[in-house]
C-alpha cells in the first residue's frame, strides 16, 4: 500500500513509498507486461472453450469459466500497468492496477479450497461432509467477501488522505487482509493432509478422472505456488515502508513479475495440461446427497474427446 506524496496539490495523491513493482516504464515494463498479458489470452481463451466445449456435452464445470474470468481480469491488470506506464502522473490508473492486482488472485484461492474440499469428502466423506465444516467454510468465505471489500476501501483512501491516523488504520487494516489471504491460501494444504489421515475411511470414494493420488500432486502443487503469492504479499506488507527513492530488494521489478505473474501462470497452466475440468468433476446434486457414489462419475479410461456424464455446475 502506498501513502501520499509529501507534496500534494489535490487528491488522489502521487504515492511516495516504494510498492512491488515500482512505478512502470516503456522501456522494460512495457514489452514484459504485454509478453504476460498475451499469455493471460490465451490461457482465457483456452479455458473459456473448455468450458462451452464441456457444456455442449451437458459436462457444466463452473471453475473453467472461473479461470477464464481471472485470465480476463489478469489482462486488464496487464493492460492498466502498460498505460500507466504512458501515463505516469494518471493516479487513478495506479489505484485501478493495485485494485485488480489484489483482488483478483482470491479467485485461484477460491478453486484451490473447492479442489481440496472435494479430495477430503471423498477420502473421508464423515470429515469432508461434516455440516460443521461446511458452516465453519461458509464463514471463511463469507469473511474473505468482507475482506474484499476493507482492501479495495483502504487501497482507495489511502490515495485520497493525508490524515496520518487514517494512514495507519489503513495499514493496520490491509495488514489483516493479507494475513487472512495467506490463510485462505494454506487451507488446501490442510485439506490435502487431513485427507491423507492414516486411518482410512472405509466409506471412501471415487470422484472424476484419474487417481485421488493424481488429484492430490496436481492440488499440491498449485496451493503451493499460491501460498508463495500469499505470502510474499503478506511478508511485504509487514515491512516498514521504504522512500520511493530508496526501495529495498522486495520492490524491484524482478520481484513484482516472479512472485506474481509467474506462480499464476504455472498455476494456470498446470490447471489447463491436467484438465482439472476431468480431474475434479463431481456428479451432479452430490451436495445435497452428500455423495459422489452416484452414476456421472468419469473413470479413468473415459476420452476427454468424447461425451461426458452430467454433472454439478462447478
Amino acid at each position: 500500500m502506498a501513502s501520499p506524496s509529501s507534496f500534494p496539490q489535490s487528491p488522489p495523491y502521487t504515492p511516495d513509498t516504494a510498492s512491488v513493482g515500482g512505478v512502470p516504464n516503456k522501456t522494460l515494463d512495457v514489452p514484459v507486461t504485454a509478453a504476460f498479458l498475451s499469455i493471460y489470452v490465451c490461457l482465457a481463451a483456452t479455458n473459456m472453450i473448455i468450458f462451452r466445449l464441456n457444456r455442449r456435452r451437458n459436462h457444466k464445470f463452473i471453475m473453467s469459466g472461473l479461470l477464464a474470468g481471472f485470465c480476463n481480469v489478469r489482462t486488464i491488470t496487464c493492460s492498466l500497468r502498460i498505460a500507466w506506464a504512458f501515463n505516469l502522473d494518471n493516479v487513478n490508473l495506479v489505484i485501478a492496477a493495485e485494485i485488480l492486482f489484489d483482488a483478483g488472485i482470491l479467485l485461484i484461492y477460491f478453486i484451490n479450497v473447492v479442489f481440496a474440499q472435494r479430495i477430503l469428502r471423498a477420502k473421508h466423506p464423515d470429515i469432508g461432509w461434516n455440516h460443521r465444516l461446511s458452516v465453519a467454510l461458509k464463514s471463511v468465505y463469507a469473511v474473505i467477501g468482507f475482506v474484499l471489500v476493507m482492501t479495495i476501501s483502504t487501497i482507495i483512501l489511502g490515495f485520497y488522505t493525508l490524515d496520518q491516523h487514517t494512514l495507519n488504520v489503513c495499514r493496520d487494516i490491509y495488514l489483516f487482509a493479507t494475513s487472512y489471504l495467506l490463510f485462505f491460501a494454506t487451507l488446501p494444504v490442510v485439506f490435502l493432509l487431513s485427507a491423507y489421515l492414516p486411518n482410512r475411511s472405509p466409506n471412501a470414494e471415487q470422484f472424476g478422472r484419474g487417481t485421488t493420488e493424481r488429484k492430490a500432486l496436481v492440488l499440491l502443487g498449485t496451493s503451493s505456488l499460491g501460498i508463495l503469492i500469499a505470502g510474499f504479499r503478506a511478508g511485504t506488507t509487514y515491512m516498514t515502508p521504504r522512500s520511493i527513492k530508496s526501495p529495498a530488494w522486495y520492490d524491484s521489478k524482478a520481484s513484482f513479475y516472479c512472485f506474481g505473474f509467474v506462480p499464476e501462470i504455472l498455476i494456470l497452466t498446470l490447471f489447463v495440461i491436467t484438465r482439472v475440468d476431468l480431474l475434479f468433476k463431481v456428479p451432479d446434486n452430490s451436495s445435497k446427497i452428500r455423495s459422489f457414489g452416484q452414476p456421472g462419475t468419469l473413470d479413468s479410461h473415459d476420452d476427454p474427446t468424447k461425451s461426458v456424464q452430467a454433472g454439478e455446475s462447478m
